[in-house]
Formats: structure tokens, sequence, C-alpha cells
């Protein structure tokens, strides 16, 4: 990558830092540190989505455009006038697209959840992953598997009790974004940001986190939706997809070059008795 490419992106992120609300400024990739709530999928319109599946009874042509072949890789093959992308060699965007494509691959949500609870009883839910790219991954509890439709898991009569305990890929617990919720508000929430990660899709090394919410089960009887869904980055994991900045690394495709990703456990039915 030329040296004036470089040194057009990081006056570019530089900008953006200076013009961003404070919550923003960090947001991506170095998480979301402003936003210590429950969250939806729906909101990360810059990210892609990672399978069809998640987007079902959308239009196939804006299902396409979606996914991250078309979204994010395609700019990457294609790297017309003014692409962030124009700097790097065949051999370099190749190199890019294969390091992307491991990290996807690898990467990997579950989520581990009592096949049954009595009603207002309280529960442990377990979500592990492994896999996404450095440095930090969104995590939350959601009530569908559907990227625009789901909404966080309390909509379904979940409530969450205390602070959901995050385990770092070194083992070690974090509390670091959990600490950042007013200590004025109810101290529970169903998404975090898990820092550290230092996936090498390279070296074929992947982190693995674990976060553990108690959950309080709805008042009322019936079958219930659990999921976890992951929000993570790909870019930063290969030194073709790393730009320098005054504020730190950032994905070489900008904010808007969609390399970020939308990954969805499997949906659990919890029989509420």
């Amino acid at each position: 990558m030329s040296r004036r490419r470089i040194s057009a992106l990081a006056i570019s992120a530089l900008i953006g830092a200076i013009l961003a609300p404070a919550a923003l400024t960090h947001a991506y990739p170095g998480g979301t540190p402003g936003y210590v709530a429950d969250v939806a999928p729906y909101c990360a319109s810059c990210h892609s989505s990672a399978s069809d599946d998640q987007l079902a009874g959308v239009p196939a042509p804006r299902v396409a455009a979606e996914l991250a072949a078309n979204k994010h890789i395609a700019k990457i093959q294609t790297a017309g006038e003014g692409s962030p992308y124009k700097g790097l060699g065949a051999a370099e965007r190749k190199a890019l697209i294969a390091a992307i494509q491991k990290v996807d691959a690898a990467t990997k949500i579950s989520l581990a959840a009592p096949a049954s609870a009595k009603a207002g009883e309280l529960i442990e839910i377990v979500v592990e992953v492994t896999g996404g790219s450095a440095p930090v991954l969104g995590i939350a509890l959601v009530d569908s598997n559907q990227r625009w439709q789901s909404s966080p898991a309390t909509s379904a009569g979940w409530q969450v009790s205390g602070k959901p305990v995050v385990t770092g890929p070194d083992g070690k617990p974090q509390t670091k974004f959990t600490d950042g919720r007013n200590p004025a508000l109810r101290p529970g929430t169903s998404y975090v940001n898990v820092e550290g990660i230092a996936s090498d899709p390279v070296a074929g090394t992947y982190s693995t986190v674990k976060v553990a919410w108690k959950l309080r089960a709805p008042a009322q009887a019936g079958d219930v939706p659990l999921a976890a869904v992951l929000l993570y980055g790909t870019e930063l994991s290969s030194p073709h997809g790393a730009v320098e900045t005054p504020t730190g690394k950032v994905p070489l495709g900008g904010f808007t070059g969609s390399s970020g990703r939308v990954k969805f456990s499997d949906v659990k039915t919890i029989r509420v008795q």
C-alpha cells in the first residue's frame, strides 16, 4: 500500500474521530463502550450477514446485497477508483480475502441453556464464542435469529439478573465493559463487549471466550425462544487489512467497508412451566 494511501486513510480516520459523538469515537473496531445497554442486531447496518438464513422472507436481491461475499469481499476484489483497497496489489488482495474467509469459517457461537424452567426461576445461560477478529467482540442475547427482526431477549419476557460474567481469551474475568454501566441503573444487560481478541488466521489460532448470564424466566408459562448473536470484525486479522491511525488500528475498508459480520447461535426453545 502506498504511503499516500495510508496517510489519506489516517487523516480520514482522525477527522471522523473529531467529528463523531464521544460514544461513537471508539465504536468500531474498538467495541461500543458507550452503549452499555441491551441491543439488537438490526442496528449493525455496517456489518455483513454471515448467512442468508438470518434474512428469511427478505427479497432475494436484498439478501444477496447483505451477504459478506457481495457486501464486503466483492469490494476487495474489484477495488475501483476511490476504493480503500486500490492501494493493494493483486497478491495482497488475494491474501486479505483468504484471511477473511478463514476467520469467517473458524468463527462459531453457541448457546447453552436448560430445556425447561419454572416460571420466575433463575437459570444460567452460557454463550461461547471462538474466532472473530481483534480487538473486540459484541455478544448479545436475543429472541430470534433474524437480523432485522430480532429483539433483545428481555422482549420475550426474560429478565437479566445482575451483570453478565465475561471470561476473556486469557481465561480471566473481564469487568471493564460491565463496570461502565451507570450505577444508578439496574446492572444487568443482555449485551456485552469482550476484549483481547487476537485471532490469527495465518497461524490458525483463534480466541475463545465465554459469557454467562443469570436470567429470570418469564412469569407466564409457554415455549419461550432464546438465541445469541455475535458481532465481529474480520480485516484486522490480516496485515493487509489493518491501518494504523492516531486512534489505533482500523480496518482498511473503513466504517462503510462492511468488514464486520452478524452471526447467530441456534435458537433454543425453553419450556417455561
